[in-house]
């Protein structure tokens, strides 16, 4: 079960973000990044095994790729190969829902546009002067809606935004027949989405090759 939502929230992010296809590894799978500094690709582990992991990490030669994996950081630290580290400011949270239509009411003052774009739903809350305020997407991979890139502008926090975006793509996401919700969160992000009812399958480790 596990394993197979890891694989959602893979396919998932590699179509909300456009990135090539990920590619299936012995371990897992690759998934090439471009256009970012901090990172140039991931390695995306279903499975949490020793051999696994010292597998992926000795495939590696290029600096700032990524591992990714659902454990406790402090579980895989010891199998990590020279040159990798884990990034524990980064540890992450899988989610999962089972989604369900709320029908949000706009909140007041604020304008929302929703687009539908390449499998994925995108939503934006705008302010009066029709400047992004929030927003945030959902990829549709078969019955599953992947969310990805929930954001708030720093202005318009505090006032249900983040809420309304989330309650907003889920009903969305339900209209083209999925019906669960997968996405990778922060500490931060955590703590919203476990208001609306979305539970937490597991931590994900972050690790980074900085030879």
């Amino acid at each position: 079960m596990l394993a197979n939502t890891v694989r959602t929230w893979v396919a998932g992010w590699a179509v909300s973000r456009r990135t090539p296809p990920p590619v299936e590894q012995p371990w897992g799978y690759y998934i090439a990044v471009a256009d970012n500094p901090a990172e140039v690709g991931r390695h995306v582990l279903p499975e949490t095994e020793e051999s696994l992991v010292r597998s992926a990490a000795a495939s590696v030669r290029i600096p700032r790729t990524w591992m990714k994996m659902p454990a406790e950081p402090g579980e895989v630290e010891p199998w990590l190969s020279s040159g990798w580290m884990v990034a524990w400011e980064e540890t992450g949270h899988l989610m999962a829902i089972d989604l369900t239509a709320t029908t949000p009411c706009t909140p007041e003052g604020y304008g929302v546009d929703v687009e539908y774009l390449h499998e994925v739903i995108h939503v934006r809350v705008l302010d009066e002067a029709g400047k992004p305020a929030a927003q945030g997407q959902a990829a549709i991979i078969g019955e599953a809606a992947v969310v990805d890139r929930v954001v708030t502008a720093e202005a318009h926090r505090r006032r249900g935004l983040g809420n309304f975006v989330m309650r907003t793509l889920a009903d969305h996401a339900s209209a083209r027949g999925a019906d669960m919700g997968v996405l990778g969160a922060t500490d931060a992000g955590r703590a919203l989405y476990e208001t609306l009812g979305w539970k937490k399958h597991s931590t994900i480790a972050e690790c980074i090759y900085r030879p």
